[in-house]
């Protein structure tokens, strides 16, 4: 697809408002994720537990997701999306609220168990929403659009969440994630039509089946596989980052909200722009781009030492800038994997491996992070960083064989879109 015929397909109004829709879906589906991660120096401390103890509240929700996603993949194309979108997203409000009302370590370890069971399917219906609305050429585009939900959670959630948790307590930024939640499956409802035309496709009448027929396929195994390294890296590092910062950079509390913000700032201004520049050079060739960029920075930001607020917002705001280019550009390659008959399963069991691999690899990171004293800093961080490099080099070396059998089925005329 050349430059000017790219250029030339325009959004329609409804595709704008889906636009909208998925930005804010995202947003609060990320913005629950990332609003524990810089609670973790709260938790840790009023809770008193570990850091390993901490890292299996985050990893709790992935594998409750993971799980999740495995079970429903085999309905994922038997129902209008809309409609499990509405139901996923409802169970997901429901244990945001349970997360915000936890008194205990255990009650808020169950809650997030919950509210994985729910969450964990609705970026995997979303996907396939894209896929059925927007064709492959502008899925760059509207993958840098939805990406920017990631910053947004950072510039609006994780300085607001940080803020009321000093303010009030831990407890008050679930009680915001759901409030905005509740906001967004109004518009989901009032606002989004059926998306049911894949129903008119011949597939398998029995979901085992339909599961078991998706896992055969060597073409969708090679995708789980590159998103399970995909995942390690976001999960290995995010959990422990503001503890990382706080302890071991000697960034202040009042400070990290701001840290946040300037780089999700950056992130929302690069998003789009990274997403039509996939569609123009290229998804491989950004994502390759991205992966460079992001492990010089891996590299040296969990080397960092006492630094300057300034030095830290530039690493992270280059850092995220290439995790970004990353996760755009593998996203949009990924949804021209499947068969259109397949996208609901194929989208559902890859947001389980996504989710899983995180949860093992935060489970990992805990295990081999430690931390002495309260008020000491983290050890054997930078050997987390280590891990993270070498599976962005697996993941490129995979994500180039992705390409290439996408290539393919383009020259073959196979329809992906």
């Amino acid at each position: 697809m050349t430059t000017t015929s790219t250029d030339k397909i325009k959004f329609t109004s409804y595709q704008i408002f889906m636009i909208v829709i998925l930005v804010l879906l995202q947003f609060t589906i990320i913005l629950d994720f990332m609003v524990l991660s810089p609670l973790g120096a709260h938790l840790m401390k009023v809770m008193e537990i570990t850091p390993s103890a901490f890292g299996l509240v985050v990893s709790a929700y992935a594998f409750s997701a993971g799980i999740s996603g495995f079970l429903t993949a085999g309905f994922a194309d038997k129902f209008d999306r809309k409609k499990m979108l509405v139901f996923f997203y409802t169970g997901f409000i429901i244990g945001t609220i349970f997360c915000a009302l936890a008194p205990t370590y255990h009650f808020l370890l169950a809650a997030r168990i919950f509210t994985g069971i729910f969450g964990g399917v609705i970026s995997s219906i979303s996907f396939a929403i894209i896929t059925d609305t927007f064709p492959m050429e502008r899925r760059g585009t509207v993958m840098g659009f939805v990406q920017m939900a990631f910053a947004a959670s950072q510039i609006l959630g994780i300085p607001l969440g940080l803020f009321l948790a000093n303010k009030f307590n831990w407890h008050a930024p679930f009680v915001m994630v759901a409030a905005v939640a509740m906001v967004v499956l109004l518009l989901i409802i009032k606002g989004l039509n059926p998306i049911n035309e894949h129903l008119k496709l011949k597939n398998e009448s029995n979901p085992i089946l339909h599961l078991w027929n998706t896992f055969k396929n060597i073409n969708y195994l090679r995708a789980f596989l590159t998103t399970s390294l995909l995942a390690t890296g976001g999960f290995m590092l995010m959990p422990f980052s503001s503890a990382f910062l706080v302890n071991n950079v000697h960034i202040s509390a009042e400070e990290l909200p701001f840290v946040f913000m300037i780089t999700g700032v950056f992130s929302i201004i690069t998003g789009p722009l990274i997403g039509r520049l996939s569609d123009k050079i290229g998804k491989y060739n950004t994502f390759v781009g991205g992966t460079i960029l992001s492990m010089l920075m891996v590299y040296f930001y969990t080397h960092l030492g006492p630094s300057t607020v300034q030095k830290v917002i530039f690493i992270n705001a280059i850092l995220f800038a290439g995790i970004t280019s990353r996760m755009i550009a593998a996203s949009a390659l990924m949804t021209a994997v499947p068969e259109p008959k397949d996208r609901g399963a194929f989208m559902g069991v890859n947001s389980s491996i996504q989710q899983l691999a995180g949860g093992l690899a935060s489970v990992i990171s805990g295990l081999i992070v430690v931390q002495v004293g309260k008020e000491q800093p983290l050890q054997q961080y930078d050997t987390v960083g280590y891990l993270v490099i070498i599976s962005m080099i697996l993941c490129a070396a995979l994500m180039f064989m992705i390409n290439r059998y996408v290539q393919q089925k383009n020259n073959k005329s196979v329809p992906v879109a």
